[in-house]
């Protein structure tokens, strides 16, 4: 499977289902044919604000539905308006004296089939307007305005009138006055994929509707700051040539439903740091409001706003799927504090060692493709790169002579400070303990061997890993024994080489990313951190 679907003609109904188990609505029966959604809540004493269209823009049309927002709403198949009579439906559902205001997107089947409900409803005695969001500023004049995301802002400012109990004139002006001011663009690096189908490859486009159709041409941005200053420029363009060069707005920007949280948080920054900050007063929280499926895209909407927009579009609601109004300033910044330590290098020299030391930093780089590749088979192969990374930084500091290298529990200080800054990883951090704890057993006046191995306890510790868990410490913790016993460094690379080669049988990890790998993917592999250990002893052995 591709997606989590079940049947594909299901996708629709199994989505209202489970919105309704959390959402203030009711749910018309599956057997009616119908799809409404409707404000379990709603008093019918109030203007009734209904909306909707085809399925595959949720949260729209069904998530807005809630006090505040919409009444109710109706669902078609996926990117196909739904039929008259579910319109006519959902008008009866939910209008009483106060008459009923319908928001259609400009599209064909929309319009034609919600304003024949609108006739039919009047026929019957009921009171209903109609409005039409036409919010699309990509297309040529000739060619009529498609709705986009800006229909939100419409269900929201209309709402929040309706739930105050404002009258279906003011109600209408109000959402008639919204559909004014929007402006909208999208811009897509991909098609939506339907339920049952395959994704179309298309390129990158600019000014594309929420239904799969085409952009207006194709684009190539190279990043999301290029992305957003396509879009930003004629949608500012257009903004002003609307309503000139002081209004101030508020900005939504829509996750076309392929876009990671991250992206989006991108985007955002990006579109509020290219607006003039003394333009935008306040933005909708970024988040898929009207989607297109999985459509790997974004659309930007402006909107005048004066503070009435912005006490209707910040009421409360009930509706599940608004995700809120928030004010738009700079980032503000402030600088952390930081630990104060000795200066580097500022204790006594030892050439010999230094020389050890380089010795140990050139035998991890060498060994970095061979341990990369041996994490490949557990991890995600940068076991090599991260020990490079970290003996780089000590080379480093030995060149600029930064390292204190006559004085051990200082030099087991700094070494332990440059792998926590410059390392990074998990590696990193527990080879910084390790070096930390091992500098202070050094000032308690233990011996190394004795100091390395209290070191070895304190990063067990944190790390919560043991011998025969198949990582370092199957060949850290024997070297460190061999030196406590009062071996040499030759004793403790052998004792090293030993524990770090019988990694390769040992089966199972207890700890790491190899405790989420299958058994016999581990077989006959060295962990790649104990061969990293070794080849550091081997070398400073000579």
């Amino acid at each position: 499977m591709d997606f989590f679907f079940n049947a594909a003609d299901d996708v629709v109904d199994d989505g209202l289902s489970g919105l309704a188990r959390i959402a203030p609505v009711r749910v018309s029966e599956r057997a009616s044919g119908m799809r409404l959604i409707v404000d379990r809540d709603f008093d019918n004493s109030r203007v009734a604000v209904v909306s909707g269209g085809g399925a595959g823009h949720e949260p729209a049309h069904a998530g807005f539905v809630g006090h505040g927002m919409l009444a109710a709403a109706i669902a078609g198949d996926l990117f196909t308006s739904p039929s008259v009579e579910a319109v006519l439906a959902a008008i009866r559902e939910v209008t009483g004296p106060a008459g009923c205001l319908l928001v259609i997107k400009n599209y064909t089947g929309d319009r034609l089939n919600f304003g024949l409900a609108a006739e039919r409803a009047a026929r019957e005695g009921y009171t209903v307007r109609s409005v039409i969001v036409a919010d699309d500023i990509s297309l040529p004049a000739n060619v009529g305005a498609r709705g986009l995301a800006g229909t939100v802002l419409v269900h929201k400012i209309a709402g929040h009138h309706a739930a105050a109990g404002a009258d279906l004139d003011t109600v209408a002006r109000a959402a008639q006055t919204t559909i004014d001011g929007l402006v909208s663009i999208g811009l897509s690096l991909s098609s939506a994929t339907l339920p049952g189908g395959k994704r179309e490859p298309r390129s990158p486009e600019l000014g594309l509707g929420i239904h799969n159709e085409p952009g207006v041409r194709e684009v190539a941005p190279e990043n999301a700051a290029d992305a957003v200053r396509l879009a930003l420029e004629p949608l500012i363009e257009a903004a002003e040539a609307r309503h000139g060069g002081d209004a101030r707005w508020v900005v939504l920007i829509n996750n076309l439903g392929g876009c990671s949280t991250q992206e989006m948080a991108v985007l955002s920054d990006e579109v509020l740091a290219r607006l003039p900050a003394d333009r935008v007063r306040a933005a909708v929280v970024p988040a898929p409001v009207m989607s297109s499926m999985n459509m790997h895209g974004f659309s930007i909407t402006l909107l005048p706003i004066d503070d009435d927009v912005r006490a209707a579009l910040a009421s409360p609601v009930a509706a599940i799927g608004w995700p809120g109004l928030c004010d738009v300033a700079a980032p503000e910044t402030f600088v952390p504090t930081v630990s104060e330590h000795k200066a580097p290098g500022a204790g006594g020299r030892d050439s010999a060692r230094a020389d050890r030391i380089r010795a140990a930093t050139d035998a991890l780089s060498a060994a970095r493709a061979e341990l990369d590749d041996l994490d490949a088979a557990a991890g995600d192969g940068d076991t090599g790169t991260a020990f490079n990374r970290g003996g780089t930084a000590i080379r480093g500091a030995l060149d600029d002579d930064r390292l204190s290298t006559g004085e051990p529990a200082l030099l087991a200080d700094e070494i332990g400070d440059l792998l926590a800054r410059d390392m990074g990883g998990s590696s990193g951090v527990l080879l910084s303990i390790l070096f930390t704890a091992t500098a202070a057993a050094l000032r308690d006046g233990n011996a190394f061997g004795a100091a390395l191995a209290a070191g070895i306890g304190r990063m067990q510790d944190y790390g919560s890993a043991r011998p025969g868990d198949r990582t370092m410490l199957d060949a850290l913790v024997p070297a460190a024994q061999a030196l406590a016993d009062g071996g040499s460094l030759g004793d403790a690379a052998q004792a090293a080489r030993a524990g770090a080669d019988a990694t390769a049988d040992m089966g199972h990890a207890g700890a790491g990313r190899a405790a989420y790998v299958r058994d016999e993917a581990l077989t006959g592999v060295v962990d790649p951190g104990a061969e990293a250990v070794a080849r550091v002893f081997e070398a400073l052995a000579g």
